[in-house]
């Protein structure tokens, strides 16, 4: 049985890390999709330089701000998935820890 837990347990871990590395990548190529794409309307656009250099700092202002916004997301995510192992693992601790002393006492007996 604890054999068991443990290769499920380790599946799950794989399984939330695989969830955080997409998350992660998702949030990465997004900013760089984002980046790329002001930029290169911005320099295809009939403006003055003047007009094109404020329109890059405004636009890269709003790309940082929405990394920026995918990135805390992403570690909102991170913790609310450590706060659940944490959750299980007490839990799992609890269970093991009854069955033991339910053991215990059955051999006293």
């Amino acid at each position: 049985m604890l054999i068991k837990d443990l290769l499920e347990r380790n599946k799950r871990e794989r399984e939330k890390a695989a969830r955080r590395k997409a998350a992660k990548n998702a949030a990465i190529g997004a900013g760089i999709g984002t980046a790329l794409g002001l930029a290169a309307g911005l320099l295809f656009a009939p403006k003055s330089g003047e007009e094109t250099r404020k329109d890059i700092a405004e636009n890269a202002k709003k790309a940082a701000d929405k990394v920026s916004k995918g990135t805390k997301k992403a570690v909102e995510n991170v913790k609310h998935s450590v706060e659940d192992v944490k959750g299980k693992i007490l839990e799992a601790k609890s269970k093991k820890k009854a069955e033991v002393e339910d053991s215990s006492e059955e051999t006293k007996d």
